[in-house]
């Protein structure tokens, strides 16, 4: 194999801690199907209101949008194996209640949307800290496969988890549904376990949770990449979400149609997925990122009209199908795209906050198409959004998710280390403003602004409350950078967080001065006058 060769679909199951992981995420996500098929068709049972059977989706993803980025923080600032093993607890919790709520014949429509919320906690708690582990336990050139591989995970579940709840539905009954949810989730409790984490090493006291929080969301603010992926993937899923949410009603109207053939929509599509997922590495080599969304939107879009007119089951499940692998292709090249363009230190919120949009995006697109639906018809819906999809993406066709090579994020030292003061500051001391001076050639003062932009984000992205830059008047291509960080303790956190990135970027700035002797810096603390 040449070096620029792929590595192979499977490669990163051979590591024995990613396969294990593996199989405990898989165990996860048949939980998650299973729980949100048996209850989008128990709410059939319970009311025909086409909006309150959508609501199921939307309540599923809606605590995703709500607890994405205090889960993400929670996951960059706690042991992540203990975190992933809570997840689990929670989500077998719920399935005991709802089990024991339908034996008893307890569930109204009302309550049922609320357990499926608090089963969407378990989700909004476990999506971010797997995303963050993941790049951890493969190499770097294997990440795409892998990613590859948790999309085959999820779709898996999409073939398992709907075919398991629509034949205990059938035949049993939707608390047995609820009961299998329950011992699954405590199986992979038991696989979580038995990773044994890293634990990161730091001299510094862990980060706080609100300030973790505002810096996540300030990272991802500042990098250009994660802002288009963001607006890409909640469009995608505002697009994408009106063939899954009115699925059910989709499966009634097909001739015979019933939970068999809902569950065997569902399957098709997974199984489409899988499929498409197992080739995806090789695509790449051919395929750029921004592509892939561009034919993935496309052709999911004419797939989910397909679906809504197909005249017999033998040809919805073919486009079913079709509608998975353009689903699998799209949100994969996006979900590579964040990852590509985090570093570690901050992965759990940024893939959180990546979440949140995708699940914002599902849970708005299942509200408003099944409000479509209710005013006009199901296909109508259907229509309208495979329509707005590809318009929107007309639209926005500047904003890219490719935008050259990946940043290299592995951790690196600053160069401008702290110096050892006289009096050592306490660690909630501050803020701290840092001073840069420059001198430059002022014929090129153009380039040195623009790479100084470049500067200001890195500065923000990695938690600078502010930053400025001067010039002095008197003395021509005199330049004084500043920024503030926090407290004393934030200040040496943001210089444990530089990566290689940052080193390049350091580079480009020096190459600017001039002299023998680096940039003057000085750092000092703020001081409380009364």
């Amino acid at each position: 194999m040449s070096s620029t060769a792929p590595p192979s679909s499977l490669a990163p199951l051979r590591g024995p801690v990613f396969r294990m992981l593996w199989l405990a995420w898989l165990a996860a996500n048949v939980t998650m199907w299973m729980n949100d098929v048996a209850a989008a068709w128990l709410m059939t049972s319970l009311t025909d209101s086409p909006v309150m059977v959508a609501l199921v989706q939307a309540a599923s993803t809606l605590p995703v949008f709500v607890l994405g980025l205090p889960s993400g923080a929670l996951a960059d600032i706690v042991d992540r194996r203990r975190y992933f093993a809570v997840t689990q607890l929670w989500v077998a919790s719920v399935a005991v209640v709802l089990c024991a709520c339908s034996i008893a014949d307890l569930l109204t429509a009302p309550l049922l949307l609320a357990l499926t919320f608090a089963n969407g906690i378990g989700m909004a708690m476990r999506w971010p800290v797997f995303a963050a582990i993941v790049p951890e336990v493969v190499p770097r050139h294997e990440l795409p496969a892998a990613l590859a591989l948790n999309g085959v995970a999820m779709n898996m579940s999409r073939v398992i988890g709907p075919v398991v709840a629509g034949a205990l539905l059938a035949g049993a009954g939707s608390a047995f549904v609820f009961a299998l949810n329950a011992v699954l989730s405590i199986g992979a409790f038991m696989l979580i376990l038995r990773w044994k984490s890293q634990r990161k090493v730091s001299a510094l006291p862990g980060e706080r949770f609100v300030g973790a929080m505002r810096v996540g969301l300030q990272h991802v603010m500042q990098s250009p990449r994660m802002r288009n992926v963001l607006i890409r993937i909640f469009l995608f899923f505002l697009q994408s979400t009106s063939l899954t949410a009115l699925l059910p009603l989709v499966a009634r109207g097909i001739h015979g149609g019933g939970a068999g053939t809902f569950t065997l929509l569902l399957a098709a599509m997974g199984s489409g997925a899988v499929a498409a997922a197992l080739y995806l590495p090789r695509l790449r080599q051919a395929i750029g990122r921004d592509q892939f969304v561009r034919w993935g939107t496309g052709v999911h879009a004419l797939a989910a009209v397909a679906v809504v007119f197909s005249p017999s089951l033998w040809l919805a499940v073919p486009a079913m199908a079709v509608a998975g692998m353009a689903w699998i292709a799209t949100a994969n090249s996006l979900t590579l795209a964040a990852q590509m363009a985090l570093p570690n230190w901050v992965r759990a919120r940024g893939m959180s906050i990546y979440q949140m949009a995708l699940m914002g995006g599902s849970a708005a697109g299942a509200a408003l198409w099944g409000q479509v639906a209710s005013l006009s018809s199901v296909p109508a819906s259907i229509v309208a959004a495979a329509v707005v999809g590809p318009l929107v993406l007309l639209i926005t066709r500047k904003l890219s998710v490719d935008g050259g090579e990946d940043e290299d994020h592995s951790p690196a030292r600053p160069g401008s280390a702290a110096p050892a003061p006289l009096v050592e500051p306490q660690p909630d001391e501050g803020p701290v403003m840092v001073t840069v001076e420059y001198l430059i050639d002022p014929s090129r003062a153009a380039d040195f602004i623009e790479i100084m932009e470049q500067t200001r984000r890195a500065r923000l992205r990695q938690g600078a409350l502010s930053w400025g830059l001067f010039r002095d008047p008197a003395i021509p291509g005199r330049y004084l950078e500043y920024f503030l960080d926090e407290t004393w303790v934030e200040h040496l956190r943001r210089l444990e967080r530089f990566t290689a990135s940052d080193v390049g970027l350091r580079e480009r700035r020096l190459a600017f001065h001039l002299g023998d002797e680096p940039p003057r810096v000085q750092r000092f603390l703020g001081e409380a006058v009364v």
